[in-house]
């Protein structure tokens, strides 16, 4: 189905097409995609146990607070995605709104926060590699080999490369890629959670909970800052679902489905985060010791501690489940960064390289490839400097996030403002809506950037006596400020609104007719 700009046959501000393949992807290819890209299975292991860590029983209060301004933002993008549906996403419709400047680092923001968790992904998918052969074989020390630094890069580059190519091949290949992974994930987390409920329910928990009002209490945290971080965490465990807007040139009805398949993104990850934290509460408790989700030794991984213990002999269900996870997440975020630099160089924001599509498959050549050697590079780097630096930048991402969803939800504020006070409906979904999920999410940026200043937020490490974790989530931000200053001194034409313009949706579509 063709979009109003191509009916029309204008477009604002310079909008255009970049070559993709059209209608490749419905509503339900959108949303697997969209929940594969949060990878449940993988988000969960990692994050429940810091999160508990944090806000203790009132876990899915957090989540449901995080969920808000996900959900408000979402219906802020929906609406852009209405008025622009472009690849290109918050660099597109922050610059249409805002400018240049701030869109370009808007676009830097998401691929700077999807690269990184990229070569993350990656890392988790190895993790799950050499356990998943540990439990199939019984040899115990298989599981070990992921410590070997040289083999663990190579195999981290082995599976970065197998999602490069399977993305290369076009959204149809990934769609069908994701059916089967996802499908799977989703059946074995509500295996283990009925599993937990089960044990509850027959007396043979850890340290069975009752289920209370309480938990879904926020205003119970004991503290603004540990709300704050268990805030931070949760809107990292919903971060992905954009990934449907950024297909918004390749799916069937460009303009609605993006942004449906957004929302109902979110609403299923919601009810899958629920059910999962309730049952780990319920059989675990929030103790420090033993099977506690509270236990430090625990934190890393939750599954791996209580999959065994709550699925038998079925616990490998639940590493193949984190490894299928991360796996497809690997290969599902690859969509967002490589048509982010596509819309990009197609607008002459990064070198034209960047806006290259492959005549075969239709998809984001030159950009998949570079996303790929950039998550690779970043991870050896990294990894070979210290474990802790891997992990503080996986922290502060939350940071990043923060940063470049606020900036798109007031992009959409500005954008419509003309408009926004002529019905009720543009008052919720074009002002209202965005406007306060964009306040929450930067005054969180704020929160966790000054909490991060401590040494002790994060691996406990530090610069000078600043944190890490500020260091790195700060340096990133600031590496992408001088980064532009070198596109612009390059290539000024983007900079100078002869690519892209600066617009109002009233003014563009009195342009269209």
């Amino acid at each position: 189905m063709t979009s109003t700009i191509e009916r029309a046959g204008k477009t604002p501000g310079g909008l255009s097409r970049k070559g993709l393949k059209s209608g490749s992807v419905g509503l339900l290819g959108a949303v697997v995609i969209g929940v594969s890209c949060i990878a449940p299975a993988y988000t969960l292991t990692g994050a429940l146990g810091p999160t508990i860590a944090e806000v203790g029983v009132h876990l899915p209060a957090i989540f449901l607070v995080g969920f808000i301004p996900m959900l408000l933002v979402a219906l802020g993008y929906r609406e852009l995605n209405n008025a622009m549906p472009d690849s290109g996403t918050s660099f597109t419709w922050a610059t249409r709104a805002f400018g240049p400047w701030v869109g370009w680092m808007g676009g830097w923001g998401l691929i700077a926060a999807t690269v990184i968790v990229l070569s993350n992904l990656a890392a988790v998918a190895v993790d799950f590699f050499y356990l998943m052969l540990a439990q199939v074989t019984g040899n115990e020390a298989l599981a070990d080999l992921t410590n070997n630094l040289p083999l663990n890069i190579a195999t981290t580059w082995v599976f970065i490369g197998l999602a490069c190519w399977i993305s290369y091949r076009g959204m149809e290949t990934t769609k069908t890629f994701q059916y089967v992974l996802v499908a799977f994930q989703v059946v074995v987390l509500i295996w283990f959670a009925v599993a937990a409920f089960g044990h509850v329910a027959g007396g043979t928990a850890f340290n069975a909970l009752e289920i209370s009002a309480d938990w879904f209490n926020p205003f119970g945290v004991e503290s603004f800052s540990a709300f704050a971080a268990g805030i931070s965490l949760s809107i990292f465990i919903f971060w992905g679902w954009d990934v449907t807007l950024t297909m918004n040139e390749e799916t069937k009805n460009p303009e609605k489905t993006p942004g449906r398949a957004a929302t109902a993104t979110i609403l299923v990850i919601v009810v899958i985060y629920m059910t999962v934290a309730l049952a780990v509460l319920a059989y675990a408790g929030v103790g420090t010791e033993g099977l506690g989700a509270g236990n430090p030794e625990n934190q890393e991984s939750i599954f791996a501690a209580l999959a065994g213990p709550i699925m038998g002999p079925f616990a490998i269900l639940m590493s193949l489940a984190v490894l299928s996870s991360s796996a497809a997440s690997l290969q599902s975020t690859f969509v967002s960064p490589a048509r982010t630099m596509l819309a990009m160089g197609h607008y002459k924001a990064l070198p034209a390289g960047y806006g290259k599509i492959s005549p075969r498959f239709k998809s984001p050549s030159y950009a998949t490839v570079a996303a790929a050697i950039a998550a690779g590079g970043f991870y050896t780097v990294t990894r070979v400097l210290s474990e802790n630096a891997l992990w503080d930048t996986i922290t502060a991402l939350g940071m990043m996030i923060c940063f470049y969803y606020g900036v798109t939800a007031l992009a959409c504020v500005w954008y419509f403002r003309a408009e926004a006070f002529t019905s009720l409906r543009n008052l919720g979904l074009k002002f209202a809506a965005p406007l306060l999920g964009g306040i929450i999410l930067l005054v969180m940026f704020v929160q966790t950037a000054v909490d991060s200043l401590d040494p002790d937020y994060g691996s406990g490490s530090s610069i000078g006596g600043v944190g890490l974790v500020f260091v790195l989530g700060c340096g990133v931000i600031l590496l992408g400020a001088v980064l532009m200053v070198l596109m612009y001194r390059r290539n000024p034409e983007f900079f100078r609104g002869a690519t892209l313009r600066r617009g109002v949706a009233a003014d563009d579509l009195a342009d269209r007719y």
